[in-house]
């Protein structure tokens, strides 16, 4: 028997032992986890901040920083930032969800991913934590390196690149029978409103176990901005979500992946590295209780949809970021800076769904979405900062107030009410059991 028909039998029996076993488990699904370090080289400037706090005085034209053009070089890192994967399969159906702690997920990192894995990734979501004190200089824009990402840098997109190929890969191989619960407890008051707004402290925990309760993998969902450090921090962190998610590895053993949720207008009501040490504890504390009561799902069908729509032209309301004296029709078009189409995926484990979502929604428009989806589905969560980035996405009503966040909205005051109700009919769409109700 030669080498290669050795491992192919051996690959054989592999795939039929863990059929056989989901078969002989209604209630499971074929899961694994896996993480690895994001090791961007040395003196590798931060992304998400472009304040003068984090900019070099003269850009580096003497070339005396390596990895850095715009911004300053980090110094050293405050905690570990990482890759972490976890692969579910179940009916045919395979969904990868990967994390990183990034600022965010531009359409050409996204494709670079989606290249690196191929097609046996399967349905791939690509969740950034949104910290403002990881990595930059990975995304290939002028316009965003002069702002807040610094000169792309090739060496740091293939740091990203082998990190979260890792992880997914050690995901792959640790692939077995597993069961899957859900918690969603009242998280801690740790965040404030940006516009004033009521605010959603949901926080969701998908505890992953092997069916003698060993642990997999976690999944948290909350909504807070990764911004606790603040710009005058110069050394790598995963920030609030990093710290929380690495307390709780040290507790449960295995990967934590954080996942924002609909975070545009939400803040930490905190800061200041004290301050992110405590709240990350905070959440740590919350996750692991919610992991420890989560309720088994006892219905188990992984299905998976995704609608792609075409975007407005994007633009700055110059109203919006300098002042309410400014004429409403004064705007700057972006042209290309942005992009002409955004994709939505909606995935469904039984009663439980989630929408990526390629921004940040504002909390009302989050809310809405989760109301409106449990006519169909028990539990509804958005994932957001995941596949893309088109920017913050607001109500009407809050677009015609200037500040931050609306003035981040570059596709103007409508698309936030758009996106989000066409999440809702994909979430109708997914379940297929009947159709939306007409609007009142």
């Amino acid at each position: 028997m030669t080498r290669a028909v050795a491992a192919a039998l051996a690959v054989l029996v592999l795939v039929a032992g863990v059929g056989s076993a989901v078969g002989a488990c209604d209630a499971c699904v074929i899961a694994g986890a896996g993480q690895a370090p994001l090791e961007v080289p040395s003196g590798t400037s931060l992304g998400g901040f472009g304040s003068f706090a984090r900019r070099l005085l003269v850009p580096d034209f003497l070339a005396r920083y390596p990895h850095a053009f715009w911004l300053k070089p980090s110094a050293g890192r405050r905690d570990g930032i990482a890759a972490r994967a976890l692969v579910l399969e179940r009916d045919g159906h395979r969904v990868t969800w990967l994390t990183l702690d990034v600022v965010g997920i531009d359409r050409a990192t996204m494709h670079a991913i989606t290249t690196r894995l191929g097609d046996g990734a399967g349905v791939l979501l690509v969740s950034a934590s949104h910290t403002h004190s990881g990595p930059g200089g990975y995304v290939d824009s002028t316009l965003a390196g002069m702002l807040m990402m610094d000169r792309f840098d090739a060496d740091v997109r293939e740091a990203l690149l082998a990190a979260a190929e890792t992880a997914v890969r050690r995901a792959e191989t640790t692939r077995a029978p597993a069961r899957l619960a859900l918690a969603t407890v009242d998280g801690p008051r740790v965040i404030r409103s940006r516009l004033g707004q009521p605010l959603d402290h949901a926080l969701v925990i998908l505890a992953v176990r092997r069916p003698d309760g060993a642990p997999v993998a976690a999944v948290w969902n909350f909504s807070i901005h990764g911004t606790m450090l603040g710009a005058r921090n110069l050394a790598l962190s995963g920030d609030v979500g990093g710290v929380a998610s690495q307390l709780i590895e040290r507790e449960l053993g295995v990967p934590a992946l954080f996942v924002p949720g609909a975070l545009g207008d939400v803040s930490p009501a905190q800061h200041g590295a004290a301050a992110l040490d405590a709240v990350a504890t905070t959440l740590a504390v919350a996750v692991i209780g919610g992991w420890r009561a989560a309720v088994p799902l006892a219905r188990i069908r992984l299905t998976t949809r995704a609608v792609t729509l075409s975007l407005p032209s994007p633009h700055l309301s110059l109203r919006n970021c300098v002042g309410r004296w400014v004429p409403r029709e004064l705007t700057m078009p972006l042209g290309s800076l942005f992009p002409s189409d955004a994709t939505l995926t909606a995935v469904a484990l039984g009663d439980v769904a989630w929408v990526a979502v390629p921004g940040e929604l504002q909390t009302a428009l989050g809310r809405h979405l989760k109301d409106q989806a449990h006519a169909v589905f028990r539990d509804v969560f958005v994932a957001g900062v995941t596949n893309d980035y088109i920017g913050y996405l607001v109500t009407p009503a809050d677009y015609e107030r200037p500040s931050y966040v609306t003035c981040a909205s570059v596709y103007g005051g409508g698309l936030g009410a758009q996106l989000t109700e066409r999440a809702i009919d994909l979430l109708y769409d997914l379940h297929g059991a009947r159709p939306r109700p007409p609007a009142r």
